[in-house]
């Protein structure tokens, strides 16, 4: 497992694009502070930078490099929420324009996913993370139902789980309001 995060590592430190399992589905990602990097994975997805991107964190303190404010209900959602959960904050920061969505909001998830989280914290900023299809086909769950277009289109795939099937429940999100209310957009 080590080469393999040290082998994503140096893709995503050169501005490349990895294709990496998460504890949702299998994601295509980079470095979230990269933005040709970020117009590479639009490029991949033929998807348009109107629809923006989810990043993920390995902690809440790499969150509020990120986000003007961390609420103390986001940080209690972190701790608690035992399934995956994405959270929307109103203000990014730090972050390329084409990452964020058009209200200046991001939408952040920290995985539970050991090898996804071990890349986060080596690479020392957040990563991208969007589902490892074409904008509007399904889904991958595994591995094996991504498309060779894909695979052969990011800069480096990762070996580490290849053979995990992971449970369709995607990630709640959740957004968190200026007034600091919470809104579920997906349960």
């Amino acid at each position: 497992m080590q080469e393999d995060l040290n082998k994503a590592l140096e893709v995503l430190r050169s501005g490349g694009t990895i294709l990496y399992p998460t504890d949702t589905i299998w994601g295509i990602g980079c470095d979230a502070c990269n933005s040709k990097a970020i117009e590479k994975v639009y490029k991949i997805k033929t998807r348009g930078a109107e629809k923006s991107l989810i990043i993920l964190a390995d902690s809440p303190e790499m969150v509020r490099n990120y986000v003007d404010e961390l609420p103390e209900v986001a940080i209690e959602l972190i701790e608690t929420f035992k399934d995956p959960l994405t959270i929307i904050y109103n203000k990014a920061r730090n972050l390329p324009r084409n990452l964020t969505a058009a209200d200046g909001s991001i939408a952040i998830r920290i995985p539970k996913d050991e090898f996804c989280r071990q890349i986060i914290t080596m690479l020392g900023r957040p990563i991208t993370s969007t589902s490892a299809n074409i904008s509007g086909e399904p889904n991958p769950f595994s591995f094996h139902k991504i498309s060779a277009q894909i695979k052969e289109a990011v800069d480096y795939v990762c070996v580490s789980h290849q053979t995990k099937v992971n449970a369709p429940k995607p990630s709640t999100i959740v957004k968190i309001n200026a007034d600091g209310q919470m809104q579920i957009l997906r349960s």
